[in-house]
């Protein structure tokens, strides 16, 4: 049990081991990212012993942690390039892979003045916040169905990228069927991190992954299911020249 009056090396080195024996991967950076979330503090950087209310938050997040409660829901906001999204459960985690995928899309870019650009499947809306970021004047629309998941794009993008302007736009909308509203030849680029999970793939998730929506992940039999539709029905919606930029699994 973390106690008060821990130092943080001592409570780090405690929440450590208990996340090791309870199986979780990289175990001793999240006990260094739970003593932050808890104290507010960098534990290398602090030698103040805990508090009792500091020792009580961090037992909280210890016990959800050992559970396999995803670290980025612990921490509510997780970072994703050099700016920080709010996070939580019902939407899927930024991860760092997707920082390329954000990078790669904005480098489509070069030249054009003001592009026009699309995110789809958006979630906390890490690829288009990210594509604005290297790219300022883009004007980028952000489109989730799932309402859990819409949420947290609202917050994002009012609060992910400080003076943004023009700000990025969050609508709530189906891949399936938003095309339809689409003029053609208007968009500079698409961005997608899609579901690409295949069914049997659905069976064999890490725990932590299991408690991501499931909406975010699964893609039917083959896990192409998305990029169809995409290539199907998107490939009219942008300029000659446009790109497409996806993210899949392999």
């Amino acid at each position: 049990m973390v106690s008060a009056g821990l130092s943080p090396r001592e409570a780090v080195r405690a929440v450590e081991a208990r996340l090791s024996a309870a199986g979780c991967p990289d175990a001793d950076y999240d006990a260094r990212e739970l003593f932050r979330a808890a104290s507010g503090r960098d534990a290398r950087l602090s030698d103040r012993a805990l508090t009792t209310e500091e020792a009580e938050k961090l037992e909280n997040l210890c016990t959800r942690r050992e559970q396999r409660e995803p670290l980025q829901y612990l921490c509510g906001i997780w970072s994703f390039l050099d700016f920080d999204l709010a996070v939580g459960p019902g939407v899927l985690c930024p991860r760092a892979d997707t920082e390329v995928v954000a990078e790669a899309a904005a480098n489509t870019l070069t030249g054009i003045a003001a592009p026009r650009v699309l995110d789809l499947c958006a979630g906390t809306g890490c690829l288009g916040l990210g594509v604005k970021r290297f790219c300022p004047a883009a004007q980028v629309t952000c489109v989730e169905k799932s309402p859990e998941a819409f949420r947290y794009l609202e917050q994002n993008v009012r609060t992910a990228l400080p003076g943004a302007a023009p700000a990025v736009q969050a609508v709530q909308g189906d891949l399936f069927t938003y095309w339809q509203s689409l003029p053609e030849g208007q968009l500079d680029l698409i961005v997608s991190n899609p579901p690409y999970l295949t069914d049997a793939e659905m069976q064999q998730l890490q725990p932590e992954v299991a408690r991501e929506p499931a909406m975010a992940l699964e893609a039917g039999e083959d896990g192409l299911v998305f990029y169809r539709a995409l290539a199907q029905h998107y490939r009219l919606a942008l300029r000659p020249g446009g790109a497409l930029a996806l993210e899949i699994g392999w």
